[in-house]
């Protein structure tokens, strides 16, 4: 069998599960019928279909050179509402997952050298980041943080990259991250990748105000502190059919669509998984989302509809 299409929903064997940390498992999985798995790029994440029906992203961390397996790594979330506690008590070797093919919201970009900063279970993104960068031969730092060294998962793994420079800070031993010291000074070749809990995302985003715009690529596991943008109503109208919609005030455009009649693949409706992704042909998105960077921001060609509404009075989108 050939590869799946982009956005494809296809099965997945379990073939490993692996205890990390504290509290943290790696699922290794291959095809389950035979087909190839899709290649992907470092920062990219698929949606994994769970046994009690709940849909969750999940960042692919091992290696992208290899064609015949994923892996991915599951914290189990002391709050969890129904997704990581799924994989920690029902996911074993031999289980079978629908999963989507990969998605990048979260690319590495050509740099003269990286900096990247990982808290917790942030770390998986960055695994990979760091296997390409080291490969390429190019500086790169890491300073890792945890709650406490038994709790931050990969260490041998990170220990064994060669050609950077590796902070591992425990809070139990170090306290917080010392962003200062490693964010003081902005550098002009450097680019910063960051992914971890919201307050380490927000601190990182204060110490990087004085950085050159597009020097931040950050990713974000829940909707930031942020106040969302509300114009108030505004109409959209559907390229496709020319079809016109009102979105009343304090209502989702996501909702408006779907009420509509419309199919938005969507998962986490919060703004932070980039899967109900729409081109705009027309009008100014007004964003509220956590995952388009500055480009896409301000081209206003794309916006994310669970959250994002409009500046303007009328949206063309290409629907």
């Amino acid at each position: 069998m050939g590869l799946p299409g982009a956005g494809a929903v296809f099965e997945v064997a379990v073939t490993a599960v692996t205890a990390e940390a504290d509290g943290v498992v790696s699922l290794e999985m291959r095809p389950a019928h035979g087909q190839s798995l899709p290649g992907w790029t470092p920062g990219a994440h698929i949606d994994v279909i769970l046994p009690n029906a709940l849909v969750r992203q999940y960042s692919l961390c091992g290696d992208p050179r290899n064609p015949e397996a994923w892996r991915i790594g599951v914290l189990r979330e002391p709050a969890s509402r129904g997704g990581s506690c799924c994989i920690h008590e029902e996911v074993r070797v031999g289980s079978r997952l629908q999963v989507t093919t990969p998605k990048n919201n979260f690319a590495l970009v050509d740099a003269g050298r990286y900096l990247f900063i990982a808290g917790g279970i942030g770390i998986t993104p960055i695994l990979p980041m760091i296997r390409q960068v080291a490969d390429e031969g190019k500086p790169w730092t890491l300073l890792y943080g945890g709650r406490t060294r038994n709790s931050m998962a990969f260490l041998e793994e990170i220990s064994t990259r060669r050609g950077g420079e590796i902070h591992i800070m425990p809070q139990d031993e170090f306290g917080l991250l010392d962003l200062p010291r490693f964010l003081g000074k902005p550098s002009a070749d450097t680019v910063v990748y960051c992914c971890g809990p919201g307050p380490l995302i927000d601190a990182v985003e204060e110490n990087c105000r004085t950085w050159r715009a597009g020097a931040l690529h950050r990713e974000r596991f829940a909707p930031s502190a942020k106040p969302r943008l509300e114009k108030g109503a505004f109409e959209v109208e559907l390229a496709c059919s020319g079809k016109r919609l009102t979105v009343p005030a304090h209502t989702s455009l996501l909702s408006v669509l779907e009420n509509a009649g419309l199919k938005i693949t969507n998962s986490c409706r919060a703004g932070i998984c980039g899967t109900c992704l729409v081109k705009v042909l027309a009008g100014t998105p007004q964003h509220n989302d956590d995952v388009l960077g500055d480009a896409d921001r301000e081209s206003g060609t794309v916006m994310l509809v669970c959250v994002s509404r409009s500046e303007s009075d009328l949206l063309v989108l290409d629907l």
